[in-house]
C-alpha cells in the first residue's frame, strides 16, 4: 500500500498545482490580454464549480463508476488539462481566455475526482490513526501549494510572465509521475451505495448537512484568500510582486502546510482547533483588510494559512465520527460543499473589486489615500471575513455538541 500511499500524495500535489496556477498569474493575464478581475475570479469559479459538478456526480452515481480505475485515470486527465491550458495563446489566438477556461474545466474534473477519490481511498487504507492519515495527505496538498508558489514566482522573475505557457507545461510533471505510481498500484475496496434510493436515505442525515455547511465555511475562509492573497498583495498593498508572493502567498502555503503537518503528527481534539482556527482566520482577515501598515497586512494574509490550515480537512473528521463507515458518497457530499464554498467566495471578490474600481472615482480618495482598485480589493477581503466569522459560530456548535456526545 506504501505506493498508492504515494500515488495519493502525488494527485494531491496535482490538485495544488491546478488550483493555483491561475491565481499566480492573475496580474500577468490582465497585463497580457487584458482580462477583467471579474472573469479572472470566474477562472477559480469554473475551477470550484466542475469539482462540485463532479462530486454532486459521484454523490448520487458513484454506483455506476468502475472506482478503482477511476482513481487511475484521475492524474491522466489533470495532465491533459494543464497541456491544453498551456496551448491556449496557440489553439485560441484570437481568444486565449476561451482557452483557458477550457484547460480550467479539464483539470478541475481531475481535481474533483481527486478529492471526491483520494480521501476514501486513504481512509479504507489500516491505520492506527486514520485522523492524523487524512490530515498527512491534506499537508502534502498545503506543501504542493509552496512549491507552485515558489516555482511560479522565480519561473517570473527569471523567465518572463510573457512565457508563462512554459510554466504550465511544467507542472504536467506532477500528475505524470502520479500516473506511473498508480499503475502499478493496488486500490483499496471503498463503500458506494447500491443505488440511488440508498444516497436518498443518506441525505436525511441532518449531522451530515451540518458538516456540509461547516465545510462550505472552510473552503471559503481559506480559498479566498489562498486564490486571491498576490493579487491582493501587489495591487492593494503595493508591495512589489517577488517579495509579496515569497512572504504572503507562499508564507499563507507554508504556514498551512505546517499546521496540517503538526496536526498529523501530533494533533488531537479536533474540534477545539477547528473553533480557534475559525476565530484566527477572523481576524486575520479584519487585520489584511484595515491594517494602514503594508508588511502587518501582508503577515496577517500568510498567517490566515495557519488558521485555516484545519478548517477543510478537520471538517472531514468531524463528519467521521458523525457518520460511521463514511464512504465515497459522504466525501463527495463534503467535497461539494468545500467547492461550493470555494468558488463563490473568491468570485464574489472579484465581483467587488471590479465594481468598487468602476464606481469609485479616484479624486473622492484622495483623502484615504487608496485609489480605487486598491479601495476594492480591500473591501473584498473585508466581505470575506464573513465567512471565518460564520465558520465561529458553526464550529462552536460542533464543539458542544460531541462534547455533550462523548458524556
Amino acid at each position: 500500500m506504501k505506493r498508492t500511499k504515494l500515488a495519493c500524495y502525488a494527485t494531491s500535489a496535482t490538485m495544488a498545482a491546478a488550483a493555483y496556477i491561475s491565481p499566480m498569474l492573475f496580474i500577468t493575464f490582465r497585463n497580457l490580454y487584458g482580462i477583467s478581475y471579474t472573469k479572472l475570479g470566474l477562472l477559480v469559479t469554473v475551477f470550484f464549480f466542475t469539482q462540485l459538478a463532479v462530486d454532486l456526480l459521484f454523490s448520487f452515481f458513484s454506483h455506476k463508476f468502475n472506482i478503482k480505475l477511476t482513481v487511475k485515470l484521475t492524474p491522466v486527465i489533470a495532465a491533459l488539462g494543464l497541456l491544453l491550458y498551456s496551448l491556449a495563446p496557440t489553439l485560441f489566438p484570437n481568444n486565449v481566455y476561451l482557452g483557458l477556461l477550457v484547460g480550467t474545466l479539464v483539470f478541475s474534473s481531475s481535481a474533483g475526482l481527486g478529492e471526491v477519490l483520494i480521501s476514501p481511498v486513504i481512509a479504507a487504507m489500516p491505520s492506527k490513526d486514520p485522523d492524523r492519515e487524512m490530515s498527512k495527505l491534506h499537508s502534502v496538498y498545503a506543501w504542493g501549494t509552496v512549491g507552485v508558489v515558489i516555482i511560479s514566482t522565480l519561473f517570473i522573475l527569471l523567465v518572463k510572465s510573457e512565457n508563462w505557457q512554459y510554466l504550465a507545461l511544467l507542472f504536467t510533471v506532477i500528475p505524470l509521475v502520479a500516473m506511473l505510481l498508480f499503475a502499478k498500484a493496488e486500490i483499496p475496496d471503498m463503500d458506494t451505495p447500491q443505488k440511488v434510493s440508498g444516497v436518498l436515505n443518506e441525505l436525511k442525515n441532518k449531522k451530515l448537512w451540518l458538516c456540509v455547511f461547516a465545510i462550505f465555511l472552510g473552503g471559503a475562509s481559506e480559498c479566498t484568500m489562498a486564490q486571491w492573497g498576490s493579487g491582493f498583495i501587489e495591487r492593494a498593498l503595493g508591495i512589489n510582486k517577488l517579495w509579496g508572493d515569497i512572504f504572503g502567498v507562499a508564507g499563507f502555503g507554508l504556514a498551512l502546510a505546517l499546521g496540517r503537518t503538526f496536526y498529523a503528527k501530533y494533533g488531537k481534539n479536533i474540534t477545539r482547533v477547528l473553533f480557534f482556527g475559525a476565530v484566527g482566520a477572523t481576524v486575520c482577515y479584519f487585520v489584511a483588510a484595515f491594517s494602514q501598515i503594508e508588511t502587518v497586512s501582508l503577515i496577517a494574509c500568510a498567517l490566515t494559512g495557519l488558521c485555516t490550515s484545519m478548517l477543510w480537512p478537520g471538517t472531514l473528521v468531524v463528519m467521521q465520527e458523525y457518520c460511521k463507515n463514511a464512504g465515497v458518497f459522504m466525501f463527495a457530499m463534503m467535497a461539494a460543499g468545500g467547492d461550493c464554498g470555494a468558488s463563490l467566495g473568491p468570485q464574489l471578490v472579484g465581483v467587488i473589486t471590479d465594481f468598487v474600481s468602476a464606481s469609485v472615482a479616484p479624486e473622492t480618495l484622495d483623502f484615504i489615500s487608496y485609489n480605487p482598485e486598491s479601495l476594492g480589493m480591500r473591501l473584498g477581503i473585508l466581505v470575506g471575513t464573513l465567512f471565518p466569522l460564520a465558520a465561529v459560530l458553526v464550529f462552536g456548535y460542533i464543539r458542544k455538541d460531541l462534547k455533550r456526545k462523548a458524556d
